[in-house]
């Protein structure tokens, strides 16, 4: 468990580097959810998302613990792989990234401009995610895992100043991905003590941790189809299921044409961009508009680094 005192701990360090993001409740968006509705704008960070949080920490705690460390190797979609990268050239410590084939073409030039060495390989990030641990024995490398108690701590720094500055939040939707993001949420609502509920959001087209959750055990699925790259998880990590388990109230299930609509929301009500998993919380809470009528809601726009065609594109869906 990462208890309080952990978290201050790395909020020190990552406040070292950037400020705390805002929270905001924007009246359009609040009118559209029919509740009181606030956003933690992780979009506005260094680099567009709250994963920099967990490389911080994790890397800070690399370079005292390994100081000699070759290098590092992660796989990612590209906002954990962004992360590594930003770390990584502040510690000095070369980083490798794997990207499955296809990956976002943005992402990867700001990864590329990070400093990584970019290897593309496999059909998703699972495939990308077993190649990148042959790759780290093969040439001696650090394995940095997408979940990992050090990220989960930093992550957690998020869900930290949400949570200190709204105790009075009901209930907070956080998409997951891989797990470090709704994990350092439940953190910092256990370390402050709070009775905040917490949901998790996954698709209907990746619903691994929705299926692991209620079977209360691992259950991977044979693919991740989704247009929600940051939530394309089809090998739940069976850390981040436990502290799941313990500490969500349940999950929920959004279609990609619902995580879409929450994208050009987010445009529209706040002139915010969001990428599909960035936008999973808030399609999840208009999904659930009538049973939380009134209430005060939270959620976490977790990321905002999406392709320019795909972005046109579902604007133009409208």
């Amino acid at each position: 468990m990462i208890d309080r005192h952990q978290i201050e701990q790395a909020a020190a360090l990552v406040h070292s580097v950037m400020a705390p993001t805002p929270h905001l409740c924007w009246p359009l968006l609040a009118e559209r959810a029919g509740c009181e509705l606030w956003v933690k704008h992780e979009n506005h960070t260094p680099i567009g998302a709250f994963k920099v949080r967990g490389g911080l920490t994790y890397m800070d705690d690399l370079k005292r613990r390994a100081p000699e460390t070759p290098g590092v190797i992660a796989a990612t979609r590209g906002n954990h792989g962004q992360s590594v990268g930003f770390a990584a050239k502040r510690t000095g410590i070369p980083a490798v990234i794997v990207v499955p084939v296809g990956n976002s073409r943005e992402k990867n030039a700001a990864m590329r401009a990070l400093g990584v060495e970019l290897v593309e390989h496999g059909d998703d990030f699972q495939e990308a995610y077993e190649f990148s641990q042959r790759l780290a024995a093969d040439r001696g490398l650090h394995m940095l895992r997408s979940f990992h108690p050090m990220l989960v701590a930093g992550v957690a720094t998020y869900g930290y100043e949400f949570l200190s500055a709204r105790p009075d939040l009901e209930v907070v939707y956080v998409p997951i991905g891989l797990g470090s993001g709704i994990c350092g949420m439940i953190a910092a609502r256990d370390a402050l003590g709070l009775k905040t509920e917490i949901v998790g959001v996954v698709t209907e087209g990746a619903a691994a941790y929705k299926l692991s959750f209620e079977q209360g055990k691992p259950v991977s699925t044979n693919s991740a189809d989704t247009m929600a790259d940051g939530l394309a998880c089809r090998v739940p990590d069976p850390g981040a299921l436990e502290m799941i388990l313990k500490g969500a109230a349940r999950i929920v299930a959004v279609s990609d044409a619902e995580i879409k609509a929450a994208m050009r929301h987010y445009y529209t009500d706040t002139h915010n961009l969001a990428e599909g998993s960035g936008a999973a919380g808030l399609a999840a809470i208009l999904k659930e508009r009538e049973s939380l009528r009134g209430r005060r809601i939270g959620t976490v726009l977790s990321g905002g680094n999406i392709d320019l065609d795909l972005y046109r594109s579902v604007l133009n869906e409208a």
